[in-house]
Order: C-alpha cells, then sequence, then structure tokens
C-alpha cells in the first residue's frame, strides 16, 4: 500500500474512527484502525464490535492495500506531524510514514485479523438532516441512565418512526427527555434502542446543515446511520422500551410561563452552594405573578425571586437543580411553559406543538 494525504485530512479522518476504538478490551486486534485501500478509496475503519466507523479520506493512491496499526500510536504519530502532504508507505510487517523530514516506521498487524463490520440490508431506512438529528440527540441523550446505575434499557435511547413522524426518547428513572419532528417523506414504522454511546459518538460526527442529510438503515440487530464519507454501525439494545406516553399525563393544575434564561441563570446561582455529594432539593414557591426560590445547604442559603405568568393553582414543590438546567440548556426558545400537577407529581416543561417535552419528577422537602 502506498498513498499521499494531507495532514489534516488524514487527522480528521482518525478522529472520527478513534470513536470506535475501545478504551479497554481483551481482544487487542481492536486496539488498531485499518488503512484499507481499495477501488479508488481510502478507508479508515474502528470497531469495537459494537460500535463500528468506516470513514473515507480524500487523497493519491500510488498503490492499493490493507494494513492494521495500532490507533494510539498512528493516531499520536499523525497529529504531530506538520501540516503538510503525509506519505503512508506499508509492506508485510511495517508502515513507512514520511512528511516533510520527519520518517517513522512502525509495526503493522495481520489486516485479514481485523473484523470486518457486518453488513446490512439497506431496504428498510429513514432520512434526515444532519442538522435535525444532531439537535434531536443533542436535546435527550443527557437523560439517559450511566451504565452502572441503570437497567440495560436505560442505558440506551427509543428512536422511534410511524410514518412521518420520528422521535427519540431517554429516561434514566428521574426524569424523561423527548423529541419529535417531522421527515420529509412517509417511512414504514420502526422502533428500536440505541446505545447512548453510539449515540455520544454520532453527535460529535454529524456536523452537516439542514441540506446535508443522513440515511439511518435498520436491521434486527443493528442500526446503520450513513453519511456522505461516513458511516456508523451499531447494535441495538434488545428488549421492549417503557411506555412512555402512559408516563406522560396532560393533566395539570398549574401552567407556568417563564423566560428560560432567568430561570436558568437563578438555578445556576443556587447551584453554587451545592457539592457534588449533595442532594439539597432547590425549592419552588409558585406565587400569581412570582416564583421564589430557595435552597439550604451547609454551605449557606440562597433566596431568590423570577416573575412568571401563571394560571391555575399556587403551588410550592422542590427539584433536582441539575435535572432542571440539563433541560434548560439545550431548548432554544426564549420563553418556555412548565406544567404542575400537584406536589408529588413531575412537572413537563414542552412546547405548543410538543416537539420537545421533558419530564422531571419532584423532590422530598421540608418547607421549614
Amino acid at each position: 500500500m502506498k498513498i499521499i494525504c494531507e495532514q489534516s485530512k488524514l487527522i480528521n479522518g482518525v478522529n472520527i474512527v478513534l470513536k470506535a476504538v475501545p478504551s479497554k478490551t481483551t481482544m487487542e486486534i481492536l486496539d488498531c484502525i485499518k488503512i484499507k485501500v481499495h477501488d479508488g478509496k481510502i478507508i479508515l475503519i474502528g470497531n469495537d464490535m459494537s460500535l463500528g466507523i468506516e470513514t473515507v479520506v480524500q487523497g493519491d493512491i500510488a498503490e492499493e492495500g490493507d494494513v492494521v496499526v495500532s490507533a494510539k500510536t498512528f493516531s499520536d504519530i499523525i497529529r504531530n506531524l506538520p501540516d503538510n502532504d503525509v506519505v503512508l508507505t506499508s509492506d508485510d510487517s511495517n508502515i513507512n510514514i514520511r512528511c516533510e523530514n520527519c520518517n517513522y516506521d512502525i509495526p503493522v498487524r495481520n489486516a485479514s485479523d481485523y473484523p470486518d463490520l457486518p453488513k446490512i440490508e439497506k431496504d428498510n431506512f429513514a432520512v434526515v438532516s444532519q442538522f435535525t438529528l444532531r439537535n434531536m440527540i443533542r436535546q435527550t441523550v443527557f437523560s439517559i441512565g450511566s451504565e452502572t446505575e441503570a437497567m440495560k434499557i436505560m442505558t440506551g435511547e427509543l428512536l422511534e418512526i410511524k410514518g412521518k413522524k420520528m422521535r427519540l426518547v431517554a429516561l434514566d428513572g428521574h426524569r424523561i427527555s423527548l423529541r419529535n419532528v417531522e421527515l420529509d417523506a412517509e417511512y414504514g414504522d420502526r422502533k428500536v434502542i440505541i446505545p447512548g454511546k453510539t449515540l455520544n459518538e454520532l453527535v460529535k460526527i454529524v456536523t452537516g446543515d439542514i441540506n446535508d442529510k443522513v440515511k439511518i438503515y435498520f436491521s434486527s440487530n443493528h442500526v446503520l446511520f450513513e453519511m456522505e464519507d461516513t458511516i456508523v454501525l451499531s447494535r441495538l439494545i434488545e428488549g421492549e422500551y417503557y411506555l412512555v406516553d402512559n408516563m406522560l399525563s396532560g393533566d395539570f393544575e398549574t401552567k407556568i410561563h417563564i423566560n428560560k434564561k432567568k430561570l436558568s441563570e437563578c438555578i445556576e446561582r443556587a447551584s453554587l452552594l451545592i457539592k457534588e455529594s449533595d442532594r439539597k432539593p432547590l425549592i419552588f414557591n409558585f406565587g400569581q405573578e412570582v416564583v421564589d426560590v430557595k435552597i439550604k445547604t451547609q454551605a449557606g442559603n440562597y433566596e431568590d425571586k423570577v416573575d412568571i405568568e401563571k394560571d391555575g393553582n399556587d403551588i410550592l414543590i422542590a427539584f433536582n437543580p441539575k435535572f432542571l438546567l440539563d433541560a434548560l440548556k439545550v431548548i432554544d426558545d426564549e420563553d418556555i411553559d412548565i406544567y404542575l400537577m400537584n406536589i408529588k407529581s413531575p412537572c413537563i416543561i414542552k412546547d405548543k406543538d410538543e416537539t420537545y417535552m421533558y419530564l422531571i419528577l419532584p423532590l422530598n422537602f421540608n418547607p421549614d
């Protein structure tokens, strides 16, 4: 194999596939990336057996072939080369890396030992813009449960398609995040659970705008996201997702209209007194025209007021401030609506068309 690539393009491709290289593995070959040069294309591949990524790098091909190199060593070298053309030449035992006066020789692995990404049929798919998909993930993924605390189902997100409607849903037992979009065309009904790790890496790769598309292909065990030069293939989480619609009651006794920025700043100021180990609730007293906000911690006390518009009953209720902030940070609207039932029921933050919806469970608290 012999190819010539610009250093900037090569490192960009390497950074993409590194997202599928495991930090720890019992299979040493998975610590590597594969450089596959065939049919006039330079393809970089990373694969941890659950998540696989392929991306095409632009360059000149002098000789085709495959080579497998240590992901860490190769990426460290490419990252530190001058911003100029890089020449990669390999044989059965080594790859030579040259750029200006820099010259490296590093060992390679047998390319045939590297596991291929599974092939899936491309007859079952949906299309969405990169901009939309990125926002949907960004606005929900923070509600995924952690691997150490949550059931397996909670460590992924539900992606559901019904005709022209697509939604992403995440929950962790304390909150639910939901995003709805309308697609440009009607597709068959699909319901899959995608690992949170996949979505966290995908949102860093999907960088296009509203005119750049992602094709999403489905199989019984995998989901494939295909962009112009990159594909991301992920195993699915098996099982039935929670019946989220049963948890999202439309009943409420109180509706609050409030400026998102002012509420966020108030919560952030209160959070200055909360240590990481604390589980102190932030108490909200929703009155007629203002909400009184207060918190008491070992570090001190805080009180504040924010103007509101309220329909319905006054209510005194408490929440985990982090959960509120997580939702507020990803909402793009200037003002938001909060729906409340009673002190024991969750609040729901949603827009008029329910393109987004955030459910947050309240906390027990001592009103004194």
